[in-house]
């Protein structure tokens, strides 16, 4: 069988998932990479947890529906609203957009491991209840994770930074001032822990 455009395609779509080089030829190696049940270990809030999934499913359906974590939310399926952000090493991804073998070996948080393990919230989820900057709640747990991240990487000082970077965060109902407000809150507690 000769080398068609759908190989070459296949091969190198293969070779980005698995961070191979995209100048190896398509052969049945890279299309099987693609394609079919994988065994795959996720670090997930602290946990090791071992799947045998395709290797085409996104960190956001790996969570959702192979570990049952349905805090991240699957708004767009694009990486447009970011109700599916979660923390990967300790930066903001929108899951639907990251595969989950691209992530195995490291750390990934989701709302549900925000809190402390004796039950006690995160400031920011706190700062949520407090400010009630959400209303239909659909957004709210990738919100709080990209405001936890917006935090820790100091682009909280002002109102006008605290937009900006929570801008790819979007909530259907509108509870941007409180959500400004919950976040300055967050702040000042975790800049004192």
């Amino acid at each position: 069988m000769g080398i068609t455009r759908r190989t070459v395609l296949t091969g190198g779509t293969a070779a980005a998932a698995v961070g191979l080089s995209p100048w190896l030829p398509p052969t049945s190696v890279a299309r099987s990479c693609v394609s079919g049940p994988a065994s795959i270990a996720l670090r997930v809030n602290g946990t090791q947890r071992n799947l045998m999934i395709d290797m085409r499913v996104t960190l956001l359906d790996a969570l959702r529906e192979h570990l049952d974590l349905t805090g991240s939310k699957k708004g767009c399926d694009q990486g447009q609203c970011g109700a599916c952000t979660v923390h990967v090493d300790g930066q903001r991804v929108l899951s639907c957009l990251t595969l989950a073998v691209a992530v195995q070996g490291k750390h990934i948080q989701t709302i549900e491991g925000l809190a402390g393990t004796n039950g006690s919230l995160h400031p920011m989820q706190q700062a949520f209840i407090d400010q009630d900057a959400f209303q239909c709640g659909y957004c709210t747990p990738g919100q709080i994770m990209s405001a936890v991240a917006c935090v820790k990487e100091g682009h909280a000082r002002t109102d006008a930074d605290i937009q900006e970077y929570m801008s790819g965060n979007l909530c259907r109902c509108a509870a941007y001032p409180k959500i400004v407000a919950a976040v300055k809150q967050a702040r000042e507690k975790m800049e004192q822990s």
